[in-house]
């Protein structure tokens, strides 16, 4: 039997975060799901795999957590368990960008539905930015998308901040693996005075499963944060293994 990975991600106003961590991390130990799950004041992160069933529960709880209604939660397959162990653990924020003020939930730029996301970047006024970090983007990625080639997403401020001239009157339009970089990327760009740019909605896991191959602009495979190193189309594993398991990262957190 194959294993369900969930990768999910919330910004939602979290009053005592600290609170949420037990009754999350039993349910998870009862369903027999592993995996690393954030939480903070700014709402919920992380990466999990299970039984179809479990993730089914922990979702649901999840989901049932003030403002979280709306999850973003997308699904793939393994053929083994990826995760060595669960973590269930409290941080300052649910993907590290290190700027005070942001907030996503509020100020997260438009989406691009993956559908309309070809003719987005086949405009050549549209300047594409690859907000992961540089090991990342050796798997792949866009056609002609410009890598600020970060060691972490915490490095992406600063990148900005010294080349945001050469982008002054263009229509940018960023990625990330699974979106949550770029609901805050796209948010920072906002407060920084930038109001032409939008992002790949779901992300490039979105991309690889919505949009037929034949029609891609994809390039190699997406690197995820766990055992199953990278996947394709279809969300297909294609990396080599890392060893039978590994911890798990939140797939978007890697900053």
């Amino acid at each position: 039997m194959s294993f369900t990975v969930a990768a999910l991600y919330r910004f939602a106003p979290f009053d005592d975060p600290a609170a949420l961590r037990q009754p999350l991390l039993d349910l998870c130990a009862a369903q027999g799901v592993k995996g690393t799950l954030l939480l903070a004041c700014e709402g919920v992160n992380g990466t999990i795999s299970g039984r179809a069933a479990g993730i089914a529960a922990v979702v649901a709880h999840i989901r049932a957590l003030p403002g979280c209604a709306e999850l973003d939660v997308k699904y793939s397959a393994a053929a083994a368990m990826p995760f060595r162990r669960l973590k269930v653990r409290l941080k300052r924020e649910i993907v590290t960008m290190k700027v005070p003020g942001i907030d996503p939930a509020r100020d997260a730029a438009p989406y691009v539905a993956p559908a309309d996301w070809n003719a987005l970047i086949d405009d050549p006024g549209t300047v594409l930015i690859d907000t992961r970090n540089d090991f990342e983007v050796g798997y792949g990625s866009f056609d002609g998308a410009f890598n600020p080639r970060t060691a972490s997403f915490g490095d992406f401020p600063g990148w900005w901040r010294e080349h945001a001239e050469s982008f002054a009157g263009k229509r940018i339009a960023m990625f990330c693996t699974g979106g949550i970089r770029c609901e805050k990327s796209t948010a920072f760009l906002r407060s920084e005075g930038v109001a032409d740019v939008v992002h790949l909605k779901g992300g490039i896991l979105a991309y690889l499963e919505q949009v037929p191959e034949s029609e891609s602009r994809w390039h190699g495979s997406c690197f995820v944060f766990d055992a199953r190193v990278s996947i394709g189309h279809g969300l297909v594993e294609v990396g080599e293994k890392l060893g039978e398991e590994m911890d798990a990262v939140p797939l978007s957190n890697s900053g």
